[in-house]
């Protein structure tokens, strides 16, 4: 018998750290080589951390929520070998017990049915699980191996909802620990408070570029989707950030610069299951009203999915963002750092105006807009957001040639 030291993966990147999303073995535990032990998280990548050999757990470390240094010791192993020497995981052997990893995307390892009690569900499921307090335990998985799929655990929650109403019987208080994507959540909007935020909100008539989006709705064949504001404001916001570099921004901390972008690499904030995520549509002054919706449509799914890459979600250089048919009628964005700026898109609705004198029916629009006051002044800010008002009110400015 021998032991073996497992250690803390390096995921690359420049990762020094990783947070336990969830742990699923326990000192005493009779292991298989490849069988899941742990969920590691850094930055927005969850991964399912596999077993390097067959044995029995000494001892471990490490709990959900806590962040554990690369090369810091997780579990100690008793195994079966003859050596008498105690194996050390090399960086190499690191990475190459951990499969490749991309950003929001939970990588799925051959899990065996377990023999030593493991439940078998995706790391979503099993954050779900504790969010409701659910022992996964106690919930009959019906995929392969006995697998416990996100209909499984529907159905059970439901069946205990409706047996007692809540599922922590016997308290009114259900502690929440903040780990994997809420926390990061939660100290990205720590640390972009910090922000001197300059808000600016104006409202936009918006009847010409509403007749344009559902006349170009028109002519689309079948199932080939429809336009929102979306594609139109990011050209928009391409043409303006022109006039208004000092917007298209990023903000580098340690060196103390700020980096101005020629491109626009539009940030679009997407609601998902797992919070708020910001994939990025590159280069948007290079391409065409149908290109940019259809890549908006295809980095927003991809994120709601689960499958953006790490690049689909970084390197934004301004953001926009919507709240749809909830856009109410104003708000405060807050910034994306290290950005220095965010458009907020509110809904449009028909409504009574005087224009030239007259009392007509309009379609109109608030825009919200926040700025980093450090780096962006009051006038430069409302300026650059009059001169998308223009924009979206002449439509045909979007595309002209000026």
């Amino acid at each position: 018998m021998s032991r073996y030291i497992f250690k803390m993966p390096d995921l690359g990147e420049g990762t020094v750290a990783a947070e336990i999303v969830a742990v699923h073995v326990k000192p005493g535990d009779l292991v298989k080589e490849e069988q899941i032990i742990f969920d590691v998280m850094t930055e927005k990548a969850t991964v399912e951390v596999p077993s390097p050999v067959s044995g029995r757990v000494v001892s471990m470390t490490g709990t959900p929520g806590e962040s554990v240094p690369v090369g810091a010791e997780l579990i100690v192993f008793e195994t079966d070998t003859d050596s008498d020497a105690t194996p050390v995981i090399s960086s190499e052997s690191e990475q190459s017990a951990v499969p490749a990893v991309a950003a929001d995307k939970p990588v799925s390892s051959p899990a065996p049915a377990s023999t030593t009690g493991r439940v078998m569900a995706s790391p979503a499921t099993r954050r779900r699980a504790r969010e409701a307090g659910v022992e996964l335990s106690e919930v009959k998985g019906t995929g392969p191996g006995g697998r416990i799929s996100r209909e499984d655990f529907d159905s059970f929650v439901h069946k205990q909802s409706q047996a007692g109403g809540e599922v922590n019987a016997g308290s009114d208080v259900e502690e929440l620990p903040i780990i994997g994507m809420r926390r990061l959540i939660a100290q990205r909007m720590t640390q972009t408070l910090a922000i001197p935020h300059f808000s600016y909100v104006e409202e936009v008539d918006v009847t010409e570029l509403e007749s344009l989006r559902q006349h170009l709705n028109s002519k689309l064949p079948t199932g080939a989707g429809s336009y929102t504001y979306l594609p139109f404001l990011a050209l928009a916001l391409a043409r303006v950030v022109a006039q208004f570099p000092q917007c298209n921004v990023r903000y580098d901390a340690e060196r103390n610069l700020l980096l101005r972008y020629r491109s626009l690499h539009l940030g679009v904030a997407t609601q998902t299951p797992d919070g708020l995520k910001v994939p990025v549509v590159r280069n948007v002054e290079r391409h065409s009203l149908s290109e940019i919706a259809a890549e908006i449509r295809r980095v927003s799914d991809a994120a709601r999915s689960n499958k953006a890459t790490r690049d689909e979600l970084t390197g934004s250089t301004l953001t926009l963002t919507s709240l749809g048919k909830l856009g109410g009628i104003a708000s405060t964005p807050i910034i994306n750092a290290p950005e220095v700026a965010i458009v907020g898109v509110n809904k449009a609705i028909e409504r009574p105006v005087v224009s030239r004198g007259a009392i007509t029916v309009r379609r109109m629009m608030n825009l919200s807009g926040s700025f980093d006051h450090r780096f962006v002044d009051g006038h430069d800010a409302a300026s650059m957001i009059q001169a998308l008002k223009e924009c979206l009110e002449h439509p045909a400015t979007i595309f002209a040639q000026l």
